[in-house]
């Protein structure tokens, strides 16, 4: 109460309100988050051999449009590329609207696996269009990744040999709508990856069988400065499919797929 009466008196003893002005948008602006993760899953697949993950980001943005910033979790089994237990992603791009709520947000991703074995990281640029009518947000897009080492076929098949380069393909679409006088927001996702169909150089791959479909359904309820999430993660990933790079694609501890469905709960906070 006290900061009610506090804000009514600066009021009164102010200019008039016609001579107020809004502050202008600062031409800088930093946010981030920070989550709890039951499983990191990345395009389905977990990155922490089906167990809890930390992570957190940091974006600076520039009025102009342009922006840079950095991504990271801890990581566990098929994950850690090598011996890597940390994931750190550095991502700079530009992003500007193009018309009355579309967006086009065009950058790279370098992924980065530090203290892991060498030829870890690789980049991937991307282009994603966002728009939104009424309460349902929607995104569209491409992930491309030239080829790399990082992403090339090293496993012992007859096509494969060290040192080998390939590229990788990721095509995804996102929508969410929030329900009108609820503090829920549901969501979904469903993503495309084409690229190695074998282990790349430290035992693993960004496309683990080469072509497959990841999907996830699920809701956010906003509870105070927290996020709240839940959802049910998948893959036409087949046990026939992932049967050529056993062991690596399954859980350390009891052998269970990485890529099976799953339900995820998260923890977030946005400042």
């Amino acid at each position: 109460m006290k900061h009610y009466l506090i804000a009514a008196v600066l009021c009164c003893t102010a200019a008039p309100a016609f001579a107020q002005e809004e502050a202008p948008p600062k031409p800088i602006t930093v946010s981030g988050n920070v989550a709890l993760v039951s499983d990191y899953r990345f395009r389905g697949v977990s990155q922490s051999d089906k167990g809890m993950a930390i992570q957190g980001g940091i974006t600076v943005s520039h009025e102009s449009g342009l922006y840079v910033g950095t991504w990271g979790s801890n990581l566990a089994g098929w994950g850690t590329f090598g011996g890597a237990n940390m994931e750190l992603d550095l991502v700079a791009g530009y992003k500007r609207q193009l018309a009355d709520g579309l967006a086009v947000d065009v950058g790279v991703t370098w992924y980065m696996y530090p203290s892991g074995a060498d030829k870890t990281d690789f980049a991937e640029p991307y282009v994603k269009l966002s728009s939104s009518i009424g309460p349902v947000s929607m995104l569209a897009g491409v992930a491309y990744a030239p080829s790399q080492e990082a992403l090339g076929d090293w496993s012992n098949t007859p096509r494969s040999r060290p040192g080998a380069k390939h590229d990788n393909l990721y095509l995804w679409a996102d929508a969410s709508s929030g329900i009108p006088g609820t503090p829920i927001t549901l969501k979904a996702h469903l993503g495309g990856s084409r690229g190695n169909p074998g282990l790349g150089p430290n035992g693993t791959s960004v496309a683990p069988t080469g072509k497959y479909l990841d999907w996830s359904l699920g809701a956010d309820a906003a509870v105070g400065p927290l996020t709240l999430g839940i959802a049910y993660v998948d893959t036409n990933i087949s046990k026939a499919d992932a049967t050529y790079i056993q062991p690596n694609f399954s859980r350390v501890k009891d052998g269970s797929s990485i890529a099976d469905g799953a339900v995820i709960f998260s923890v977030s906070a946005a400042f």
